[in-house]
């Protein structure tokens, strides 16, 4: 098995690219076929979403736009239930179709502050476009729209996701080894 090394901890590979890319295209196509003519905004969740989203914005082939926002709720391994919004939209969402881009999907904290803060700037409609979705740790019923896939409840890191802000650049997704 191919290890890792991040900061204190052993990661074994868990996804590799190629897997992760076919799940992108699938998410693309999705999104190409459900929201053709609507001219979607496309809010990308930093730092985390970064990776995705430059992929899933090569597969788009509708009119859209993109921004970036920067939300943290996590610490090391462990998520603190608690939103911090580190850099805000500035883009007006009225009447907007509004696609949030987010790396992973766990607890569900974090999309539930996002959705209700785009509700209330009032979007048109919100729709969540997740790279990993961890359904045994999802705590909330609204919908994840676009899933490329569904995971463990195991910490990961690469391809954009972090380990104490260290492992976003490796091109495949590692477990960690307890």
């Amino acid at each position: 098995m191919k290890t890792v090394h991040v900061i204190d901890k052993d990661f074994g590979l868990y996804i590799p690219q190629e897997k992760i890319e076919t799940s992108i295209q699938t998410v693309a196509d999705q999104i190409n076929r459900d929201m053709d003519g609507m001219n979607p905004l496309f809010l990308v969740v930093l730092n985390g979403a970064f990776m995705f989203a430059s992929e899933l914005f090569k597969r788009l082939t509708i009119p859209c736009e993109i921004s970036f926002v920067k939300l943290t709720s996590y610490s090391g391994t462990e998520s603190t239930n608690v939103v911090r919004e580190l850099i805000g939209l500035d883009h007006s969402l009225d009447g907007r179709h509004v696609v949030v881009v987010e790396d992973i999907v766990d607890t569900g904290h974090t999309m539930r502050y996002t959705i209700k803060k785009l509700r209330d700037l009032k979007a048109a409609d919100v729709r969540i476009a997740t790279l990993f979705f961890k359904p045994d740790s999802f705590q909330y019923d609204y919908p994840i729209d676009y899933k490329g896939m569904d995971i463990g409840n195991e910490f990961i890191v690469g391809y954009g996701l972090d380990y104490d802000q260290q492992g976003r650049n490796l091109p495949d997704i590692y477990k960690i080894i307890e």
